[in-house]
């Protein structure tokens, strides 16, 4: 389909951890097979619309704010040149405030904007977003992450954690005026399910049929370990020391190490919730439940996806108790890739290795 503008728009606002790279990655190496059958993915240059949410939601982020200004207005640009649907989707969007969605609205009234929601039960979402916050340079133990989280207000917060990851806010600040009919809420299957069901439910939300996007996607942001979190924990503390700017970490850690190494360790040790916190997650959840049947909006999969499954019987493994000698297998295995990874660079790449070796010896005190 050429030119036209989209007359439906599917805004995907999140919640963080539910597969949402997974998602955004599938619909970028399907956009052409998708655009034949009238949807489109309107990304720009940087092939993923992290830039444009970032810009709407207006936070630092690790410095980057000045970097992405006026993106969102760029994609607006370019959702309006789309023909048929259009599919808008970032996990950070579920964190913008009641101005911020109502200039997105307002940007987007051209169209019929829908809002897609996709949620996973609380047992799963608290480990996985403190791992989130530990790749993103924090130093909490698991304990103090967990308790400020237990503490925070639910309604209308401040924490990020809950701006993001409380359903009924999120959805009450999305869909003001939004008829229910257009609001569709995914659920994040438990584990066992079928490999596909999380993207059939996508599709099925998007109203998309799953065969016009073949390509899978082999990304994947997979978990890590007790002890790999406890090697990047402290890593964070000795690099805020040296100060490596935020693009390195992000190449050198966040993917080199983390990623593209911790995450691909056997038998690491899973990060869960304690035993006594499910009784408390799981009273959220019926609230949450309740608000949904009462809200008429779509539920794409089962609402009782959202009821935390508290671990078999047994002794719990406490994140913030690593085993030292694991530990170090896990700190090799990092600098074996740090290693290769700098023996591959080029000979213009020298300067940036230097001001790397000086940082590491202000680090070491010499």
């Amino acid at each position: 389909m050429i030119g036209g503008m989209a007359d439906v728009v599917y805004l995907h606002v999140g919640a963080p951890k539910t597969g949402t790279s997974y998602l955004q990655d599938r619909l970028l190496a399907n956009r052409d097979s998708l655009a034949a059958h009238g949807i489109s993915y309107p990304v720009g240059p940087q092939r993923d619309m992290f830039p444009a949410a970032l810009d709407l939601i207006d936070l630092s982020w690790g410095g980057q704010r000045d970097q992405v200004r006026g993106e969102w207005p760029a994609l607006v640009a370019r959702v309006r040149r789309a023909p048929g649907t259009a599919l808008i989707s970032h996990e950070i969007l579920a964190g913008a405030t009641r101005a911020q969605i109502d200039r997105a609205m307002g940007d987007l009234a051209f169209a019929d904007a829908h809002v897609v929601y996709s949620a996973r039960d609380l047992g799963r979402q608290i480990p996985a977003e403190w791992q989130e916050s530990i790749k993103h340079r924090k130093l909490r133990s698991f304990r103090r992450y967990v308790r400020q989280v237990q503490r925070a207000e639910r309604r209308d917060p401040k924490l990020w954690f809950w701006r993001a990851q409380s359903l009924p806010d999120v959805l009450e600040r999305w869909t003001a005026g939004v008829p229910p009919e257009r609001v569709h809420l995914v659920t994040v299957p438990q584990p066992g399910a079928a490999r596909d069901e999380l993207w059939r439910r996508y599709c099925a939300a998007f109203r998309v049929d799953p065969g016009w996007a073949p390509a899978d996607s082999a990304f994947t942001n997979a978990s890590i370990g007790i002890e790999e979190i406890a090697l990047l924990r402290a890593l964070n503390k000795r690099l805020r020391r040296v100060g490596l700017d935020s693009t390195h970490y992000r190449r050198l850690v966040r993917q080199l190490i983390v990623h593209s190494t911790l995450a691909r360790r056997p038998d690491m040790r899973r990060v869960t919730l304690p035993p006594q916190a499910y009784g408390w997650v799981g009273e959220i959840a019926e609230e949450w439940v309740t608000w949904v049947e009462r809200s008429g909006i779509e539920v794409v999969g089962d609402l009782d996806d959202l009821r935390p499954v508290p671990p078999s019987a047994g002794r719990w493994e406490n994140p913030d108790k690593p085993r030292p000698r694991t530990t170090v297998d896990a700190a090799l295995d990092a600098l074996v890739a740090v290693v290769l990874e700098a023996a591959k660079q080029p000979q213009h790449e020298q300067s940036a290795t230097a001001r790397l070796s000086r940082a590491a010896r202000r680090l070491v005190g010499q």
